[in-house]
């Protein structure tokens, strides 16, 4: 039994730990140019890191576009540990601490690659597919239903 811990952090408080994993998924795995993966929008988001026996392998980052939307983005799980319904926990941890806000609708630019994943967790691809960072993607959104 893997021991999974879930943190949602800033970026200063898990600076390493982020950085690791996106620079693993993003820059070596997909080419992707650091300066379009560091943007300098970390430090005003949230951040979730999810470590597996105190190995940081999975982060997203909650972007606050305004009060009431919200682009869940950088959302990464080392290969290695791919499959294991990791990605679905962290974007399940993001969609739960966004349900305790005002946020009303959260997007996303998911690769077309992973589309199906984020369709699954209720997302609707919204417009034509775009290129970003030399990657094809499709904005997707979904609305966050609040309890009575």
């Amino acid at each position: 039994m893997s021991d999974r811990i879930l943190k949602v952090v800033t970026y200063a408080d898990e600076l390493d730990a982020i950085q690791r994993v996106r620079k693993t998924v993003f820059q070596q795995e997909q080419g992707v140019d650091p300066a379009l993966e560091f943007d300098g929008q970390d430090e005003a988001a949230q951040h979730i890191v999810l470590y597996l026996d105190g190995q940081p392998v999975g982060t997203a980052r909650l972007r606050y576009i305004s009060d009431r939307l919200v682009k869940i983005e950088r959302v990464a799980v080392v290969a290695d540990y791919r499959g294991r319904g990791l990605g679905r926990q962290i974007m399940e941890t993001a969609l739960c601490v966004l349900r305790s806000q005002p946020v009303s609708v959260v997007k996303i630019h998911a690769q077309l690659t992973v589309q199906p994943f984020y369709e699954k967790l209720g997302f609707v691809p919204q417009g034509e597919v775009f290129e970003e960072a030399g990657i094809p993607h499709i904005e997707m959104r979904k609305s966050l239903a609040k309890a009575p």
